[in-house]
């Protein structure tokens, strides 16, 4: 008897205890401290691209909504050199590299072929590309990244994009609402500040039990570098990729459209961009167009692809670049530099070569100063010897 009751106090003081700690947790909230303390760039080679992937045993890799987590897991998280020119280059999941090896993507490929600075500088490129199309979902991982004093931010986007009713739809912005609600606010977004899809976490939810899934995603991405550093395999890269489709129906059908319209400004979400630039401050940030396939298939004349009919995407660009002027954006249109047989599963995704037509193109124009506002920073760059 004496020994159940024993017994019996010890599990009233644990259950105690465990009640305390929660609480004291869900009161100190310590998870965002916990998140940035990481194993890469320490005991493991830091990650060339944001984790994602939805396999951890055949990838090495997983998606995880915490920014302190995925940023101390990359490389640019270490600390920047004194003779470092800092390159944050944001965009979907082309820039991350979709179907390609670390070096193939778009980032690697700059860095291999990227100009050395006048005053000596090492221009090193970090790729801050993600899956899944949102501006929004851009500007706050720029807003993460300024804190790693970036020189210069290449952004690419494309019409998909920018549709306004999408901008909610990517699982990191909904899990940080009060992140975006301060840049909402910061910038006058017309984003809705209390939309239904964010997830907002009442007390129970910042207890041990309310963050036991945030935890253990960040346990597993400490966990899945050990294989990740021995290997470099962080996505499986299929020896047949399924091709974009290049024969389309008669549709000319674009999001919320069913027919041919006139687009706006409003009907795309500029705003975002602007708040891009103003967050940014005196870091130049290029706008870049990129790339998409052009069909030469059934109806071709009607779509340049699947995603894009040819009365939208052409407003895009107009509207685009219009924009683009009056807010004296540095700018880039690459729309139609890669041929279509360069394009894999997606009107965006691009084999290894396509990246490297794409690296060439964003070089030249970023060091031909052209555009307002780069030219303060590239009068003077001088070519890798043979390149």
């Amino acid at each position: 008897m004496q020994n159940w009751q024993a017994i019996g106090r010890i599990l009233l003081k644990a259950a105690i205890l465990f009640v305390i700690v929660n609480v004291v947790i869900a009161a100190l909230r310590p998870y965002p401290t916990l998140a940035a303390v990481s194993l890469y760039n320490t005991v493991y080679p830091g990650r060339p691209r944001l984790p994602y992937g939805e396999n951890p045993a055949e990838s090495y890799n997983l998606s995880l909504n915490s920014l302190p987590a995925m940023f101390a897991s990359h490389t640019l998280s270490r600390p920047k050199a004194a003779d470092e020119f800092r390159v944050i280059l944001l965009g979907d999941s082309g820039v991350w590299g979709w179907f390609l090896a670390n070096e193939d993507t778009l980032a690697g490929q700059l860095n291999t072929m990227g100009p050395v600075m006048g005053d000596g500088r090492t221009v090193i490129v970090y790729n801050l590309g993600y899956p899944l199309m949102s501006v929004g979902k851009d500007l706050l991982l720029l807003d993460e990244a300024m804190q790693y004093s970036p020189d210069l931010i290449l952004w690419p986007v494309t019409l998909e994009s920018l549709v306004p009713a999408r901008q909610l739809d990517h699982p990191i912005l909904q899990h940080n609402p009060a992140r975006l609600r301060r840049l909402i606010e910061a910038y006058d977004l017309t984003l809705d500040p209390y939309d239904h899809r964010f997830v907002t976490p009442g007390f129970l939810g910042h207890t041990l039990v309310g963050q036991r899934r945030a935890l253990a995603d960040w346990l597993r991405l400490q966990q899945v570098g050990v294989a990740w550093a021995a290997t470099g395999i962080d996505q499986v890269i299929p020896t047949d990729i399924p091709l974009r489709q290049s024969d389309f129906d008669a549709d000319v059908s674009w999001q919320t459209f069913a027919a041919e319209s006139k687009l706006t400004t409003h009907d795309l979400a500029f705003d975002l961009l602007a708040a891009g630039a103003a967050r940014a401050g005196d870091v130049p940030v290029l706008i870049i167009n990129e790339p998409i396939f052009v069909s030469n298939g059934q109806n071709s004349h009607k779509r340049y692809n699947l995603w894009y009919p040819r009365w939208a995407y052409d407003q895009y660009r107009e509207l685009l670049a219009a924009t683009a002027v009056a807010h004296q954006w540095p700018y880039l249109d690459l729309w139609d530099v890669i041929p279509p047989h360069e394009f894999t599963d997606s009107p965006v995704h691009l084999t290894p070569a396509g990246v490297t037509l794409l690296a060439e193109s964003v070089w030249a124009g970023v060091t031909a100063g052209s555009s307002p506002g780069l030219s303060m920073i590239w009068p003077t760059t001088k070519e890798h010897e043979g390149q």
